[in-house]
């Protein structure tokens, strides 16, 4: 199937999540890419004030995942709080579990986008808040949602001190003064 449009969100949506869409220079704007670096007691840390953990937002993410797709490209019968929808409860989720889980919820959505055509972009399909949105819209939604979780989560890596340098910094080795 597909198209150019089709082609073009594709891409879109594996460089929102993985980070080797566009260009290798972009892969730190990605979702996975920000979780690389993430370790087991950042998983589920939350600075003072916080709500969210980074494992939080890891299972809201494939949630909306699920949910668009079911309503967008299913049946429309998926609820939020059950477990087909969101497989733990807030500070139960394994991190390597909820990272593959993730990453079936991520296939399987763009399973559904590379079945469409490019004139199937513009049709109508519900959300799952009752409203109906063009199809483009609806995969537009998702590639911005995993690039505002994946800043997000660099957000909350560097605020808990794990990882705050910039990619050229870590390449670069430490200048000393002359002296």
């Amino acid at each position: 199937m597909g198209g150019p449009g089709v082609d073009a969100l594709l891409v879109l949506l594996d460089e929102a999540f993985e980070g080797h869409g566009i260009e290798e220079s972009n892969e730190s704007q990605a979702l996975l890419t920000n979780l690389a670096t993430v370790d087991e007691a950042t998983w589920r840390a939350k600075p003072p004030g916080a709500t969210r953990s980074i494992e939080s937002m890891v299972v809201h993410v494939g949630a909306c995942k699920i949910m668009y797709a079911d309503y967008a490209f299913g049946p429309g019968t998926l609820q939020w709080g059950t477990r087909e929808v969101e497989p733990w409860d807030d500070g139960e989720a394994p991190m390597s579990a909820a990272i593959t889980w993730l990453r079936g919820t991520h296939r399987s959505f763009v399973a559904h986008v590379a079945s469409l055509t490019d004139a199937d972009l513009e049709a109508l399909r519900m959300t799952n808040w009752g409203e109906e949105r063009p199809t483009r819209w609806i995969i537009t939604a998702i590639i911005g949602h995993d690039f505002y979780h994946a800043g997000e989560i660099n957000h909350l890596r560097s605020i808990l001190g794990t990882d705050d340098r910039w990619r050229w910094q870590q390449l670069m080795a430490p200048v000393s003064e002359p002296g």
